[in-house]
């Protein structure tokens, strides 16, 4: 018999094509009646697909034994759970990386020149009336990284490539990587130029980057969210960009997203970006790969490539 999955959000087109022709696929979000048809079928499902998946969604698929992950992140996974009930979770890492970390330098090197700024200062006709002003450069500059795990490394060697002192700090001390460690992240904000945050969302971490952490970056200072909007107390640093307590801020991640504080859209030293870190063909498409993977090995009874719990 076919091995029944759930999706309950859309996924890569790759992805979604290599689930349907190995499983019998059954899209929750395209049921007219989810809670009835939960109700109706629940039981037949084994695996599922993707992210978003809470406590009581597993309460209602009794024979759940997988959620294969689509994402790094599993903060929205609720893993407690399933840890209890012995369902096992994977993530996608490492293929993403590289696209993060080409976004990070992007947003940095866009909110220090105002790249955004000056298309539309173009587009908008308003060059012939004088130069649009002098700005900034990141050589030279030092960067302070909240969580050197496998993107903050990528993140850490393109600084360096841009002439950046790094710095770090996170859970502990890396011995094998060269930069200096703070174990104090008010301490490093105010060190530092640059605040990149690319630590794990969760319980654990929300609003680790506090209105102290904001002020000690300071007037001059550059903030970089890469990460999740929960990690940052937003209406502080909303407020600190408005009243030049804070430098600036280049965001791809937000509270809550997809809906973002209006208040931000008057800003000139802000850069918005939609959530796009790993928004690229490759990506996604290694993303899919290693869903379908952690789920093949999960029915061969092979050790799962990338699993969480």
């Amino acid at each position: 018999m076919a091995i029944e999955i759930l999706q309950t959000g859309k996924l890569h087109t790759s992805c979604e094509t290599a689930l349907a022709e190995r499983y019998t696929v059954h899209k929750l979000h395209e049921q007219s009646d989810p809670d009835a048809w939960l109700a109706a079928n629940g039981e037949r499902i084994r695996a599922h697909a993707g992210s978003a998946v809470k406590a009581d969604l597993m309460a209602r698929l009794p024979n759940l034994e997988i959620i294969a992950g689509f994402g790094v992140g599993y903060d929205n996974i609720d893993t407690k759970a399933a840890k209890q009930r012995n369902i096992r979770v994977t993530n996608t890492p490492n293929v993403l990386s590289d696209a993060v970390a080409e976004l990070t330098v992007g947003l940095m090197i866009a909110l220090a020149r105002r790249i955004p700024q000056g298309d539309q200062f173009v587009r908008r006709g308003k060059w012939p009336a004088g130069d649009m002003g002098l700005f900034s450069e990141l050589t030279g500059k030092t960067v302070g990284i909240l969580g050197l795990g496998r993107i903050g490394k990528e993140i850490a060697s393109r600084c360096q490539a841009m002439k950046m002192r790094v710095v770090y700090t996170g859970r502990k001390r890396q011995p094998s990587e060269p930069h200096v460690f703070y174990d104090s992240l008010t301490q490093m904000a105010r060190d530092s130029d640059w605040l990149v945050i690319i630590a794990p969302g969760g319980k654990s971490t929300d609003g680790i980057v506090s209105r102290e952490v904001l002020e000690a970056l300071g007037p001059e200072g550059m903030l970089v969210n890469v990460a999740r909007g929960t990690l940052i107390d937003e209406g502080a640093m909303l407020e600190l960009l408005q009243n030049g307590g804070l430098g600036g801020a280049a965001l791809d991640v937000f509270v809550g997203e997809p809906t973002v504080p209006s208040a931000f859209f008057a800003l000139d030293n802000v850069v918005l970006s939609p959530h796009q870190g790993s928004a690229t063909h490759q990506t996604r498409d290694a993303m899919g790969a290693l869903l379908v993977a952690n789920l093949e090995a999960h029915f061969a009874g092979e050790p799962l490539i990338s699993a969480v719990v």
